[in-house]
């Protein structure tokens, strides 16, 4: 059975917190809602790090107070992360009471779409064992981290497209020493977020039973007046720890519906 669904593709890489902010509007709607319609982005970040909710700081390479880029802790698993223009990042917002309450079930879906799509680009996605996320043989592109409450799903996925990977080497991404980070595009030269949008929108919907809504309420979510803002700034200024694990904000901003 298919579930209506409101896809969201802002034109223009948001600010982190934009993104956070409407994912959290978002969630809150199907909390207080259960017939409420789920929602997915597919968006750009300007440039900035995440940390999981327990993501250790020993993985940064530089000094937390003076990032290079915006810095977030924020409420999902994993550690820290790199977002910036040239990846694509899929946030869906969902009912996972809707399919199957089970978050192992759903880490293996999100993974599943982007190899999906990689196939379609005649590209051989993997998975590693005992890891999160899709390797091309050794390299990994695609990095997987979510948060939910009351099997309402917020963050998602970041697939590494076209963009400089120089970001990354400021981190230990997703605390993995070992692991060297891709793009798409080291294999396949021509490839644009642009290009590969419209096969996610299509693999989400297929592994998670949506229907995409022929227009879209033209959302533009509040900064967040609860929850973890940023706990620095680019400019290294301390930001204040607001709110605990449980009342936080979430992510993104949007444009209009799909019609993939």
């Amino acid at each position: 059975m298919q579930s209506d669904a409101f896809l969201f593709e802002p034109p223009q890489p948001l600010p982190f917190e934009q993104g956070w902010a409407w994912q959290r509007s978002w969630r809150d709607a199907l909390l207080a809602d259960a017939a409420a319609t789920e929602a997915v982005a597919l968006l750009e970040h300007r440039p900035c790090y995440t940390l999981g909710r327990g993501a250790d700081l020993a993985h940064l390479r530089f000094d937390p107070l003076a990032p290079p880029a915006p810095l977030h802790r924020i409420d999902r698993g994993g550690e820290v992360t790199h977002h910036m223009p040239g990846q694509l990042v899929a946030y869906p917002v969902l009912d996972l009471r809707r399919r199957r309450t089970d978050l192992h079930w759903y880490l293996r879906q999100l993974e599943q779409a982007v190899i999906d799509v990689l196939a379609g680009f005649g590209l051989e996605g993997r998975r590693h064992s005992g890891l999160t996320g899709v390797w091309i043989g050794e390299v990994k592109v695609a990095a997987i981290g979510v948060g939910c409450r009351r099997w309402i799903t917020q963050h998602g996925l970041a697939l590494n497209v076209n963009g400089s990977l120089a970001g990354f080497g400021a981190i230990r991404p997703c605390g993995l020493a070992d692991r060297s980070v891709g793009r798409l595009s080291d294999w396949c030269g021509d490839l644009s977020v642009e290009v590969v949008r419209g096969p996610m929108a299509r693999a989400l919907a297929s592994r998670f039973g949506l229907r995409w809504c022929a227009t879209a309420p033209r959302l533009r979510g509040p900064m967040p007046r609860r929850g973890w803002a940023p706990i620095w700034s680019a400019e290294g200024h301390a930001l204040h720890d607001r709110g605990r694990i449980g009342d936080r904000a979430r992510h993104d901003t949007c444009r209009r519906a799909g019609d993939q």
